[in-house]
């Protein structure tokens, strides 16, 4: 038996005894008295009776340990041309003064802070603040619409906002104080203080007493220290992308995300003290929390903060300048990200001569990793290209090739075999497991492995119903999928992406796969739309890559007997749409239910996570009834 067959029977045959091991490699201030508290099904919680605080296990241990000097977090920003690097002891003394700035604010054990801030050192550095005082943070994306805004202030009621006067998007300077202010006048609950970082590149105006910037309140702040918590007591509160009315804030503990995210550092993306990590992403999506500010520095690494983008800050060459010029050993991304590369530059001309040697994989995760882009990414890299799948609720994979355990034999199109700790099931319409190969829907077993979420926000009831009401004793993903006879994981993509093509249940993930595998095709998405004859039928909107010339026609003709030849007349493709670009959240998700409900006649309202408004505007008159 492998390694990774040995550890993953261990975890669901006797998960007290996997997680109370890897709890070793956590600094408990009260060691736990259970390990697995199933007293309340279906409210597990892990390592009850147990005391810690994440930012001393972040921070101060490292200091103590002998990491003082190390480099703990470096951040690049080529929209404002500013790098700095923070070791640990200097990230440690910048938290404790400003986690004493938030207790002069009122701030103390348990209250809410909101977090609303650029891709800035500051922003770390407030969420570790709120983590060493045992607040509880909810950083909520930057720039994000008022009315957003102000629903995620009356759910987590905080007691005080950190934000920024500005934030820098390439060449455009995005104002967020206005949004904030706007955003405090529609909220039914008052926020007594507001923290306010001003850029250089703006200064908003202040609204005294209430405001206060940032360096006003660290300049006269004494150092605080690390509050003990329990292990169930709230991290932070992270609400879900796209909510609109009432906010799903999920709900991430300290103790079980302590050890669940050391843990998978070493394990999963195979890491360790020492080495640099890199998540494009931002902190204000799940990756970002998990992956840019606390797995990398419980684990004494160095965690690289990037405030640009993919392409345009300047060229399609950004991702591996900053992997060159820090020493980036494993760099993790979406997919989205190297398919805006792949497309404007995809040859690689901008990634010869840069110096990789440090390089060691490159992991993608947020969205479904077609096969061409995984072959596209190896092929220039020369370095293994990792899938891997979970979703804001778990907080870390859930399958995963876990090449710090056992690397496995790669199949493109899944992100292999599922992590210990996970036990992932297909379920069919009537609840039960079905043998492998078959579709269904992707079920985790309860109960879930430390460091997902626990219930939502000061709502348990709707955990239940939105999670486990319709496959009692699981944890019902919301993703279709299979499982081959190997024990790989295929996720398909969203069960309301699978559509019914004259009772035919056909996966868009699927024909997805076959398009993005034409060498004219930089991305694309199949949606299903309303058919009188056959219920549903798909179209299929592509991007094509930079440079490529194309009559669309003949194009279109190509891509439709692929899809016939690949997946079957059924599909019945017969629609396809060359389009400029695909719209999408700024975590890189394309709005797939956006462009069924346009399609459909239906009424849609702009989501408030949109990267660009204009992109989804101009397919309208491409998607909408009465289309020409």
């Amino acid at each position: 038996m492998g390694a990774y067959a040995a550890a993953y029977e261990r975890s669901i045959a006797d998960p007290t005894r996997f997680w109370g091991l890897a709890a070793r490699d956590v600094r408990w201030l009260v060691p736990p008295d259970r390990v697995l508290d199933d007293g309340a099904p279906p409210f597990y919680r892990w390592f009850t009776g147990g005391e810690l605080n994440t930012c001393d296990n972040a921070l101060d241990r490292h200091v103590e340990e002998g990491r003082g000097d190390q480099a703990a977090l470096v951040y690049d920003s080529p929209v404002t041309g500013t790098e700095r690097t923070y070791t640990y002891r200097e990230l440690t003394e910048a938290t404790a003064r400003f986690a004493g700035a938030l207790r002069a604010q009122g701030v103390d054990r348990g209250d809410r802070v909101i977090v609303y801030m650029p891709m800035v050192p500051e922003a770390v550095i407030a969420m570790l603040a709120c983590a060493r005082l045992g607040a509880v943070h909810s950083v909520v994306f930057g720039g994000f619409a008022a009315r957003e805004l102000a629903v995620r202030i009356d759910d987590a009621r905080p007691k005080a906002v950190v934000s920024a006067s500005c934030g820098v998007e390439g060449a455009r300077i995005v104002p967020y104080k206005p949004l904030l202010d706007e955003a405090l006048g529609l909220a039914r609950h008052k926020v007594e203080r507001c923290v306010i970082l001003q850029r250089e590149q703006l200064h908003a105006d202040l609204q005294r007493p209430r405001d206060v910037t940032w360096d006003e309140a660290v300049a006269r702040a004494e150092p605080a220290e690390c509050v003990p918590v329990a292990a169930t007591d709230p991290l932070y509160i992270l609400y879900t992308s796209g909510t609109t009315g009432r906010p799903k804030g999920v709900v991430r503990d300290n103790g079980g995300h302590a050890v669940a995210l050391r843990w998978s550092m070493e394990n999963v993306f195979g890491v360790g003290p020492g080495d640099v990590f890199w998540a494009a992403s931002d902190v204000g999506w799940v990756v970002g929390h998990s992956y840019i500010v606390y797995a990398p520095l419980l684990t004494g690494c160095t965690t690289v903060l990037y405030e640009g983008k993919p392409v345009g800050t300047p060229d399609a060459g950004a991702f591996w300048r900053v992997a060159e010029r820090h020493r980036v050993k494993v760099l993790f991304t979406a997919p989205t990200a190297i398919r805006a590369i792949k497309k404007e530059d995809p040859d690689g001309a901008l990634l010869a001569g840069r110096d990789l040697t440090a390089f060691d994989a490159l992991y993608l995760a947020g969205e479904r990793l077609d096969p061409d882009t995984y072959h596209w990414a190896e092929r220039m890299l020369d370095r293994p290209v990792v899938d891997h799948w979970w979703q804001t609720e778990t907080g870390w994979p859930i399958v995963a090739n876990l090449r710090g355990l056992e690397p496995m034999p790669v199949k493109p199109g899944s992100p292999s075999v599922p992590v210990p700790g996970y036990d992932v099931r297909v379920l069919g319409p009537d609840g039960a497991p079905l043998p492998p190969g078959a579709d269904g829907d992707i079920a985790l077993r309860l109960p879930l492995p430390p460091g997902t979420l626990p219930t939502l926000w000061q709502d348990d009831e709707r955990f239940v119903e939105a999670y486990l009401d319709a496959r009692p004793g699981y944890y019902l993903t919301g993703d279709g999928g299979r499982i081959d006879d190997d024990g790989y994981v295929w996720v398909m993509g969203r069960t309301d992406d699978v559509i019914n093509v004259a009772g035919h249940r056909l996966s868009t993930g699927t024909m997805e796969e076959v398009i993005a595998a034409h060498p004219a095709v930089a991305e694309c998405a199949v949606i299903g739309v309303r058919d009188d004859l056959k219920g549903q039928v798909p179209r299929a909107l592509v991007v094509l890559k930079s440079g490529v010339l194309a009559e669309e026609s003949e194009l279109a003709a190509e891509l439709v007997r692929l899809v016939r030849d690949q997946v079957g007349p059924v599909a019945a493709l017969k629609e396809v749409t060359v389009v400029p670009a695909l719209p999408k959240t700024r975590s890189g998700k394309i709005l797939r239910a956006a462009m069924r409900g346009i399609a459909d006649g239906r009424d849609v309202t702009v989501p408030s996570t949109i990267e660009d408004p204009e992109v989804l505007d101009g397919l309208r008159p491409v998607l909408g009834p009465g289309r020409p």
